[in-house]
């Protein structure tokens, strides 16, 4: 695997600013994204307007398995966009930021459909490397539902704002620059199709790190899979399958939860298109993802991080955020 140019680190900071001035810009040129009421209804309802729905769902659908954090980055789109602003409607936020998970689900079904079929397969006894690949998913999902649903509602009362996404964002971005630099991705290691059920294990208990908003629920499966001895194709393939039952059970559970108070606020039409965008453009980033590591490399994801998260804290200092 090549490594990347010198001007990576350059580049990628200027996509991180050109990124975050889009973002910045985007309450003016599209004043129908932002919230707002009639007069004489009820203030408690607060509309998601078909631009807010549509620039949320290329966001969901662009970071969900990049190693980026997509719910970093829907929680600062939010906060940009001014969306919310009541209990109802920020509780309809935050399901929705969970729901609309469903159209990146259906894109890692379409792009690894042969995966999924094997795993079918295996769940049949017609494949004995899916299902094994089935179990060892299984098993790392059990940690993350088990500690994860313990933790959440502490860490989203203490985490969940700009600040703690700007350091995670830092503190990943730094992370994968060391590794990237002592090799770690350029490993041999066992393909898939070996894994062991301890391997799984570790992966799926590190993946409870992704409850801190910023973290990247990708980056830390991928970075698992490395350093329990798997390699770079084998742990990103893993990472996605993985939140393939992680992300659906995360979605049902919301759905059925609070998918009443979703519907109440901002009806059916509006979030089913974000899903939608969701959805292709989810499809765009794994299929982009998985080629670039293969010709390129992991380290520019560390660059964007780094520079995002700059950008974050200067934004946090003047107000912005």
């Amino acid at each position: 695997m090549t490594r990347i140019g010198r001007r990576t680190p350059l580049l990628t900071a200027a996509v991180g600013v050109g990124l975050t001035a889009l973002l910045l810009g985007l309450p003016a040129l599209a004043q129908t994204a932002e919230t707002s009421t009639d007069a004489g209804a009820d203030d408690s309802v607060i509309e998601l307007s078909i631009v807010a729905a549509i620039i949320l769902g290329l966001v969901e659908g662009i970071t969900e398995f990049l190693p980026v954090s997509s719910t970093g980055h829907l929680l600062v789109t939010n906060n940009i966009l001014n969306l919310g602003g009541t209990p109802a409607s920020d509780a309809a936020l935050d399901t929705y930021a969970i729901c609309i998970q469903a159209g990146a689900i259906l894109a890692v079904l379409v792009v690894y459909q042969e995966r999924v079929r094997q795993m079918i397969d295996g769940l049949l006894g017609r494949s004995e490397e899916g299902r094994r690949v089935l179990i060892a998913i299984i098993v790392a999902f059990i940690p993350t539902a088990i500690i994860a649903r313990l933790v959440f509602d502490a860490v989203r009362e203490q985490l969940f704002g700009a600040l703690p996404i700007a350091v995670a964002w830092l503190v990943g971005g730094l992370g994968i620059i060391g590794l990237h630099r002592q090799g770690y991705f350029d490993r041999a290691g066992r393909e898939l199709a070996n894994i062991s059920m301890q391997q799984a294990f570790l992966i799926g208990l590190m993946q409870t790190l992704a409850v801190w908003p910023g973290t990247s629920r990708s980056l830390v499966t991928i970075i698992a899979g490395i350093l329990v001895g798997l390699n770079l194709r084998a742990a990103v393939e893993f990472s996605f399958l993985l939140g393939l039952i992680t992300l659906t059970a995360a979605t049902a559970f919301a759905g059925l939860q609070d998918g009443s108070g979703l519907v109440e606020q901002f009806g059916w039409v509006n979030p089913l298109i974000g899903l939608v965008v969701a959805f292709v453009s989810a499809v765009a980033a794994v299929r982009w993802m998985v080629a670039w590591l293969n010709d390129r490399g992991f380290e520019v994801f560390g660059w964007y991080r780094i520079a995002i998260g700059i950008i974050a804290l200067g934004a946090i200092g003047l107000g912005w955020l």
